[in-house]
C-alpha cells in the first residue's frame, strides 16, 4: 500500500525508533494499519489511505492554537495572519492591537508580554494564544538557597492512632503534623488521590482511576465535620474488599448527619466548580446503581444511559437526586480534607508542601470517558515497549488524551487536569512524563509489543506547564525513566521539570555508580520509588524471591544465578557508599541492611540535587515494596500499610537518626 508510512508520519505515529538497549526497531505495517484505524483514519488499501491523508491534512488546517514565550515572537498557522493587524484580546480583558509581519512566506506576530491565554482575531480568523514564563517554578523560587528533602508516601498505608482500616487525607495531615515537627521536611511526596469507583472494592490502584479531574471520596475525612470513622481491623494488608463498603457506610452516615451550613458550604463548592462535577457526582451514582447487575464500566450501562446529555439520565438524576447530592457532598469532603493537609504542612513550614502525582491516563469506563468522550484516545491502550523495567513490555490499560483532541480543544482538557492536581498542592509529580513527547499506544487485543510511539504537542504542553506552575505557586516533576528519546532530559531541565535520579540508575559508562557530587543539580535525588524494590528488600533479596516465586521474566537462567549476581552487586554498591563518604568499615552481612539504609540516606542527601525525596518504606526499613509492576493479584500491590502510626515510627531511635542525617546532609 503506497502512502501508509506518509500517513502514519501526518498522523503522529514513530515507525522506527530506539529500543532501552539502543538497538533499532521498526513497527509493522499490519500495526501501522491497526493503531491508524482506532486513530480515525482508515488504512485498509490505497483508497483509505489517500482519504484519510486528506482528512489528516484539513484537521491541521483547522487549528486555532498557538502557544510562545512572553516577549518573543511567534509564527502563526498557515491561512492566519494576512492583513498586517490583528486584535489581541488579553486573559483580563484588555484589547489591544498586534501587528503582524510577513517573512519567508510565513505569517509571524510580534512578542507579547502578558503571560496567560488570549483570544488574538484577523479579519477572517482566530486563535486562542498561550504564552508562558521562560519556565516552570523552581525549588529556588520557593525556598531560596535550600536544598530541601522530603518524605513520599503512600497514603493508605498509612496509619495514625485512631485505627483507620486504610490511611486517608486525616491520616495524611497527621502525617504532616509529624514530619514538620520532627525533622527539616520541606515537602511531602503522595500518591496519586484521582477518583476511583467507590461501588467497585476490587478497583483500589490509584494509578487506573475513573477521572482525573476529582478525588478519591474513600480519602475524605469526616472527622473534620465532627463525624469521624469508628475504628475498624487494621492487618498488614488493607482489606479493601470489607473496607471500602465500610468506609462508603461512614461517609453516608456523616451526609446524613450534615447540617445547614455543610449543606450551604457544598452548594458553594458545586457552583464554584461547575457542571462537571455534577457528572462526576452523576456517574458515580449511576455506577452504583449498575454496578449490582455486573456492569463495570458505562459500556456496560443499558444504551440509553451512554450519553450525559440523554433523557433516561436526566430521569435518574431527578428520580435519584439524594444519591447525586451524596456524591457531591463527598467530594466537597474530599477536597476539605485534602486542603486542610495541605495548610497543615504549609503551617509547619513546609515551602512546597504536598506534591500531587499525576497519573498517566485513566480508565476508558471511568467518569471522564462517560463525560468528555472526545477528549480521550479509543481502541488504543497506554503503556510501554519491552524495556529494562519491563521485558515483556506494558499495556496498562488506560486510555488518555488524544493529541489531537488537545489541539482541537486548545488544550482545555489538560489545562484542566492540571489545575485539579494542584488545587490543594504545591507540586505535582507527572508519572511517564514521557508521555508529553510521545506515548506508547497498543491496539486493543495486541501485546504490548505490537505497539507504537505516538507523538504529542510536547513544546505546547511544555508551555501550558509553565503557566500552570506559576499560576499554582508550584514546582514540577517529571518521572523521566524508562525508554528516554534523545535530547528529552535537557529539554525538560531547560523548562526547569525536574528529573528523577534515581540511585539504582545512577552509573557512569562502565556500570558504576555516579559520585553524589555529581548528580544533575535540577533534578530530585531519589532512593527509590514505589515500583522499586526497597533498600532493605533490594539487599537481602526479596525482589529476586518475587521474581522466582511468581514466574517473572529475569535476566539471569535460574534462582542460583540471580543471587550470586546480587552478591556481586551488593559489594560494588557498598565500595561506592563508602568511596563517597557515605559508608565505612566492613560490608554488612545480607541479614544487617540498616547500615545499608543509612549509608545510602547519606549518599543520596550529599547530592547537589534541588529536591531529595525518599520513600517512607526506606525511612522506617521497610522490606516490602508497594507496588510489583507487571502483576495483579500475583503480589499485594497497594495493600501494604505501615508496621506503626507516623507518630510511633518517627519517635523510633533508628528512625529518628535517619532523619536528622537527612536533615544535615541537605543542609
Amino acid at each position: 500500500m503506497t502512502g501508509l508510512h506518509d500517513l502514519a508520519l501526518q498522523v503522529g505515529l514513530r515507525i522506527d525508533w530506539e529500543d532501552a538497549a539502543g538497538r533499532p526497531q521498526r513497527v509493522s505495517d499490519e500495526n501501522l494499519v491497526r493503531i491508524l484505524s482506532a486513530l480515525g483514519y482508515p488504512a485498509q488499501n490505497d483508497a483509505d489511505i489517500a482519504q484519510s491523508l486528506t482528512a489528516c491534512r484539513e484537521d491541521a488546517q483547522r487549528r486555532s492554537f498557538v502557544s510562545a514565550r512572553r516577549n518573543r515572537g511567534f509564527a502563526l498557522p498557515q491561512g492566519c495572519g494576512a492583513g498586517g493587524q490583528a486584535e489581541l484580546e488579553l486573559e483580563d480583558g484588555t484589547v489591544r492591537s498586534l501587528s503582524i509581519e510577513e517573512a519567508e512566506g510565513a505569517f509571524h506576530a510580534s512578542p507579547i508580554a502578558e503571560t496567560g491565554y488570549h483570544t488574538l482575531q484577523g479579519s477572517d480568523w482566530q486563535l486562542r494564544v498561550a504564552i508562558a514564563p521562560e519556565h516552570c517554578l523552581g525549588i529556588g523560587d520557593l525556598a531560596p538557597g535550600r536544598r530541601l528533602w522530603g518524605p513520599a508516601v503512600q497514603i493508605p498505608s498509612l496509619r495514625d492512632e485512631k485505627g483507620r482500616g486504610f490511611g486517608d487525607f486525616g491520616t495524611l495531615r497527621d502525617t504532616v503534623r509529624h514530619f514538620a515537627r520532627s525533622s527539616s521536611a520541606g515537602a511531602l511526596a503522595i500518591s496519586p488521590t484521582h477518583a476511583l469507583f467507590p461501588a467497585d472494592p476490587a478497583r483500589f490502584s490509584p494509578y487506573a482511576p475513573s477521572s482525573r479531574l476529582f478525588l478519591n471520596i474513600l480519602f475524605a475525612d469526616p472527622g473534620l465535620i465532627g463525624q469521624p470513622v469508628s475504628a475498624q481491623p487494621s492487618d498488614e494488608l488493607i482489606d479493601w474488599e470489607h473496607a471500602i463498603p465500610a468506609r462508603m457506610e461512614a461517609l453516608r452516615a456523616a451526609h446524613a448527619a450534615s447540617g445547614d451550613d455543610v449543606r450551604a458550604r457544598v452548594q458553594a463548592y458545586r457552583q464554584r466548580i461547575g457542571e462537571e462535577l455534577v457528572r462526576h457526582a452523576l456517574y458515580d451514582a449511576l455506577h452504583v446503581h449498575f454496578f449490582g447487575s455486573g456492569a463495570h464500566g458505562w459500556q456496560d450501562w443499558p444504551a440509553p444511559y451512554h450519553d450525559p446529555r440523554s433523557e433516561a439520565v436526566a430521569r435518574f438524576a431527578a428520580e435519584h437526586r439524594e444519591e447525586v447530592d451524596f456524591f457531591l457532598f463527598a467530594q466537597w469532603l474530599a477536597a476539605e480534607s485534602l486542603d486542610a493537609a495541605q495548610k497543615e504542612a504549609r503551617a509547619g513550614g513546609m515551602p512546597v508542601g504536598l506534591i500531587a502525582d499525576l497519573a498517566v491516563g485513566m480508565d476508558g469506563g471511568g467518569s471522564h470517558a462517560w463525560s468528555r468522550p472526545d477528549d480521550l484516545l479509543y481502541g488504543l491502550s497506554v503503556g510501554a515497549p519491552p524495556d529494562l523495567l519491563g521485558p515483556d513490555g506494558q499495556d496498562w490499560g488506560l486510555t488518555t488524551f488524544s493529541p489531537a483532541a488537545l489541539q482541537r480543544t486548545g488544550f482545555a482538557p489538560f489545562i484542566t487536569t492540571l489545575r485539579a492536581a494542584l488545587d490543594h498542592a504545591g507540586g505535582i509529580r507527572i508519572d511517564h512524563a514521557l508521555g508529553l513527547n510521545r506515548l506508547w499506544v497498543v491496539p486493543h487485543g495486541g501485546s504490548p509489543a505490537d505497539g507504537a510511539y505516538l507523538t504529542y504537542p510536547f513544546d505546547h504542553m511544555l508551555r501550558i506547564l509553565a503557566i500552570e506552575s506559576h499560576r499554582a505557586n508550584a514546582v514540577v516533576i517529571g518521572e523521566d525513566l524508562g525508554t528516554v528519546p534523545e535530547g528529552l532530559r535537557p529539554k525538560l531541565e531547560q523548562d526547569h521539570v525536574l528529573g528523577m535520579r534515581v540511585l539504582w540508575f545512577e552509573r557512569d559508562a562502565d556500570g558504576g555508580y555516579v559520585p553524589p557530587a555529581h548528580w544533575q543539580e535540577q533534578a530530585v535525588a531519589m532512593t527509590g520509588t514505589h515500583d522499586l524494590p526497597t533498600i532493605a528488600g533490594w539487599w537481602q533479596g526479596r525482589d529476586i524471591d518475587w521474581t522466582w516465586a511468581i514466574g517473572r521474566s529475569s535476566t539471569h537462567g535460574d534462582e542460583t544465578e540471580a543471587r550470586a549476581a546480587r552478591g556481586h552487586e551488593r559489594t560494588d554498591l557498598w565500595a561506592a557508599l563508602v568511596a563517597s563518604g557515605a559508608a565505612a568499615g566492613q560490608q554488612p552481612d545480607i541479614d544487617r541492611p540498616e547500615p545499608v539504609i543509612e549509608a545510602i540516606l547519606r549518599h543520596v542527601g550529599r547530592t547537589p540535587c534541588e529536591l531529595a525525596l525518599v520513600p517512607l518504606e526506606d525511612i522506617v526499613g521497610a522490606v516490602e515494596q508497594p507496588n510489583l509492576p507487571g502483576t495483579t493479584d500475583q503480589h499485594p500491590n497497594w495493600r501494604r500499610r505501615m508496621p506503626a502510626s507516623t507518630g510511633d515510627l518517627l519517635a523510633r531511635p533508628e528512625v529518628a537518626r535517619r532523619l536528622a542525617d537527612l536533615d544535615a546532609s541537605r543542609s
